[in-house]
């Protein structure tokens, strides 16, 4: 489970131009004289027909300067047109990822209907804090596909995370709270089928950013910018009809995330490392205490062991077996590393750790905001339960 020498020379490359580069450049740069957003797309299409561990390699670095809004949401968009087995979104779509001419973002965790019309589709409803959704030109959409059965379900654009706390506090007065807490994480997840389970099924849509009305939404870290997006009988582009496919996209975007977050993890380390080095106290840097010793050896241990998790899911994304496990176990435990790492960062700077002028705030709002995307680590737990057979 190691990176062979041209990743880590992809991985150079990548650090190099982060350090002399910033802004709108970055992704310019990254595009023209890296070609990192085609890295995983096949030759076919534009791309360089590499693998996700190309792409999982890049991600680690931009995760450690919080650098380039917009290239993980593009890079997964592009994973989901692939997996589906739509040939006329692949020869359409791709080629513009490939370039960095097409900016894209996953539309996960809302709530939205697909409808047939004529030989094509339209989708109804709206997802709800849509990563740098602002600047896509189109966006990848779960959406629930009624059986000819039974009628579809009214949209319910009440599903968004904005709700969340109210819905759980309703769900855990009833009886079957479990059962429907469950169904709320997994719409948190983006995976909520109907509550008739013959009634409906996932499918993935393409919409274009043009047919949909796109709203930012202020958040707390001002290096991932937030939309909703709502759908109102916008036409789509429908990805494929595999059931499996949803699950397919959400270990990829787990398997992503846990990238990002290993390689902020790690910058927040290492700053913290070198102001305990660097900040006297009581005329000794406060490094030199044991007790500040023991807390950074045991973040180092726990930086590790994300890692570990992080490539592990990125080999079985290459190859294949046993996604799911690797992907969920990576997203809970790098999750929660983050934070932890993120948290106790904060408390060793002290006061300037509180401050704008300091980075290290912006990797605390880092490591919260992408706990939650596409499922909380509690979720993501229950899921690795079931893969594993812990769970029925």
């Amino acid at each position: 489970m190691r990176f062979d020498p041209e990743q880590e020379e992809l991985r150079r490359t990548v650090r190099t131009l982060l350090e002399r580069a910033a802004g709108g450049d970055v992704w310019r740069l990254l595009a023209e004289q890296v070609g990192a957003l085609g890295l995983a797309i096949p030759e076919e299409y534009g791309g360089a027909g590499f693998s996700v561990l190309e792409t999982h390699v890049v991600l680690e670095e931009l995760g450690t300067a919080l650098a380039v809004p917009g290239f993980l949401s593009t890079t997964l968009a592009a994973q989901a047109i692939l997996a589906g087995d739509s040939a006329e979104a692949k020869a359409e779509l791709l080629p513009g990822i490939a370039e960095g001419e097409t900016r894209a973002a996953v539309a996960w965790g809302g709530a939205v209907q697909a409808s047939a019309d004529g030989g094509g589709w339209r989708l109804t409803g709206a997802a709800n804090h849509v990563w740098d959704g602002g600047e896509a030109d189109l966006f990848v959409v779960p959406a629930q596909i009624p059986n000819r059965a039974a009628p579809a379900p009214e949209p319910d654009a009440r599903a968004g995370l904005a709700r969340e706390s109210d819905a759980r506090t309703r769900l855990e007065q009833e009886p079957d709270a479990h059962a429907r807490l469950e169904q709320a994480a997994e719409a948190q997840a983006g995976l909520a089928q109907a509550s008739d389970a013959g009634s409906s099924r996932i499918g993935l849509f393409v919409v274009a950013a043009g047919d949909a009305a796109v709203t930012a939404v202020e958040t707390v870290d001002p290096g991932r910018p937030q939309a909703r997006v709502e759908f109102r009988a916008s036409p789509a582009i429908s990805l494929g009809a595999d059931p499996a496919l949803p699950d397919r996209v959400l270990d990829l975007a787990c398997v992503a995330i846990s990238a990002e977050q290993v390689g902020a993890a790690q910058r927040a380390f290492d700053l913290t490392l070198a102001y305990a080095k660097q900040r006297v106290q009581f005329g000794r840097p406060i490094g030199s205490f044991q007790a500040v010793k023991h807390r950074l050896a045991d973040l180092f241990t726990l930086l590790e062991s994300a890692r570990s998790a992080s490539y592990a899911a990125a080999f079985a994304a290459a190859s294949g077996p046993e996604l799911t496990v690797a992907a969920s176990r990576a997203k809970a435990y790098c999750s929660e590393a983050f934070t932890t790492i993120a948290g106790e960062a904060i408390q060793l700077h002290g006061g300037i750790g509180i401050t704008w002028e300091h980075p290290i705030h912006l990797y605390f709002k880092r490591a919260h905001a992408t706990s939650q995307l596409f499922g909380s680590p509690a979720w993501h737990r229950r899921r690795y339960a079931r893969a594993i057979g812990l769970a029925a």
